[in-house]
């Protein structure tokens, strides 16, 4: 069996790695929904309501298996991590009730209407319930990133002795909730679930587009396929440039605000000035890859490039190594190497956006197979990325379940056994990989479906005019 503080951990791991995949593709999902809905209801043109109406259906689903499986990440603060809970409870209670409250109960409401409504509302309360619904799932990141920015940069707190327990009092409740890592994190997890689904929507539409155009296949609403291809090549170019610029500003921040954890992510054990940064690192024995120093491993790098990222231009900045650190030292090895492919599948999502680019330019994107097989198999790699960038967050900031506050060994519930913890960790295992494998079921049967028959749809394609209940001219 395992020990109680490992199988809690791995247990949370396990069951937030798949539930991210969820919010992630109904966070992304939004904005092109609410784009959908404006288009179906200001042209009434039909590709617009098939497309509303098809990603419609996978949203739903995303929403649904993301709210089961959110659940239950908040009762394990309490099952696993009663410590941590009862000591941070005065923060960390105030925005999960405020994403329940306000953020989901205000995309609960208005999904009805938007998934069952077209026919029963006019086009203005329609219109309200999609961005209703968008709002209130981008809400609910905001509280969900509020109490995890905080642990990585607490702010706005005293420590109080109660009961003989040193607990978090919340004495300033905008410095702790607009916190220095809340913006990061926000911008940066957000943009990354728009590209996540901007290369579900580019690898699907390529997958139906490479059959009908390279093989041969008769493919039945292709100009959906093309359409769907097109969006997702739009979205794919203006997000990928901006996460890698934004991810580099971020991981500056990190520098300055918790530099164990950037020594960790660049694998530097030593104090040194001018450090290289290695774009392409590959381990050359098993002791680099289970325990990598920057120093030994065989790569291709930019001279000084750690220290100018760290430092905002000067290559010749000092980064503090892991030794000067208290330890536990983080799991080095798995930051090291999720950071190194994380960063590896930005920039290939920009090669990506400018090669679809290119090719569309030139009229040539229907046609280009090596294209549509890159996108294809970069289907799930922007959720991929999502994961690795949690890896880095979360397991980067090891020992602390706060940063400086407390240990993720004193935040364990105290009474839990070894045996329970392990039985757990099995269960919600196979639970969760049972809820994903029905959920990539159910989104398979959707896409194999296809969008619905021109025959199945209720508006006729009609000339915009300022009659239009929600708006004059494009």
């Amino acid at each position: 069996m395992l020990e109680p503080v490992a199988a809690s951990r791995l247990q949370f791991a396990v069951t937030t790695i798949v539930h991210i995949i969820f919010p992630v593709m109904s966070m992304g999902l939004a904005p092109f929904l609410i784009y959908f809905t404006w288009k179906d209801i200001r042209t009434g043109k039909p590709i617009y309501e098939q497309l509303r109406r098809f990603w419609t259906k996978i949203f739903a689903i995303s929403f649904v298996v993301g709210t089961v499986t959110g659940i239950v990440l908040e009762f394990e603060f309490g099952t696993n991590f009663a410590v941590f809970s009862t000591a941070a409870g005065d923060l960390f209670g105030g925005p999960l009730a405020l994403e329940g409250m306000m953020a989901f109960m205000l995309e609960a409401t208005f999904l009805g209407i938007f998934v069952f409504g077209r026919q029963r509302v006019g086009n203005v309360l329609y219109m309200i319930s999609a961005v209703a619904v968008g709002i209130g799932t981008w809400l609910s990141a905001v509280w969900i990133l509020v109490a995890n920015s905080w642990m990585q940069t607490p702010r706005g707190y005293e420590l109080v002795s109660e009961n003989g327990q040193q607990v978090v009092m919340l004495v300033d409740p905008l410095a702790a909730y607009l916190n220095p890592r809340f913006i990061w994190m926000y911008v940066h997890m957000q943009n990354a679930a728009v590209e996540s689904v901007a290369l579900v929507l580019a690898g699907l539409g390529a997958y139906f587009v490479f059959r009908h155009h390279i093989w041969g296949y008769p493919i039945e609403n292709v100009e959906f396929w093309e359409t769907t291809l097109k969006f997702g090549l739009i979205a794919l170019i203006i997000t990928a440039p901006l996460q890698v610029l934004h991810g580099d500003l971020y991981a500056r921040h990190v520098f300055e605000t918790q530099p164990q954890k950037f020594a960790a992510m660049e694998a530097i054990w030593e104090t040194e000035s001018y450090v290289p940064e290695y774009i392409i690192a590959f381990p050359t024995s098993m002791e680099d890859l289970l325990d990598p120093r920057a120093k030994d491993i065989f790569g291709i790098g930019i001279p000084g490039g750690a220290s100018w990222l760290a430092s905002g231009g000067d290559p010749q900045a000092t980064i503090r190594g892991l030794e000067e650190f208290e330890g536990p030292q983080p799991p080095v090895a798995l930051v090291f190497w999720s950071f190194r492919a994380m960063v590896g599948l930005g920039f290939w999502f920009i090669l990506l956006a400018v090669w679809g680019g290119y090719r569309w330019v030139r009229g040539q994107l229907l046609e280009d197979d090596l294209l549509h097989l890159a996108l294809m198999a970069s289907t799930p790699l922007g959720i991929f990325a999502v994961h690795l960038g949690w890896v880095v967050t979360e397991v980067g900031r090891q020992p602390w379940i706060i940063q400086d506050i407390m240990k993720t060994s004193a935040g364990v519930s105290s009474d839990l056994t070894g045996t329970e913890a392990t039985v757990t960790l099995a269960g919600f295992t196979v639970v969760y990989l049972a809820l994903l494998v029905l959920y990539l079921y159910v989104v398979a049967r959707i896409v194999r479906s296809g969008p619905p028959a021109p025959a199945d749809l209720t508006v006729t394609e009609r000339p915009e005019t300022p009659t239009d209940e929600v708006g004059a001219d494009d």
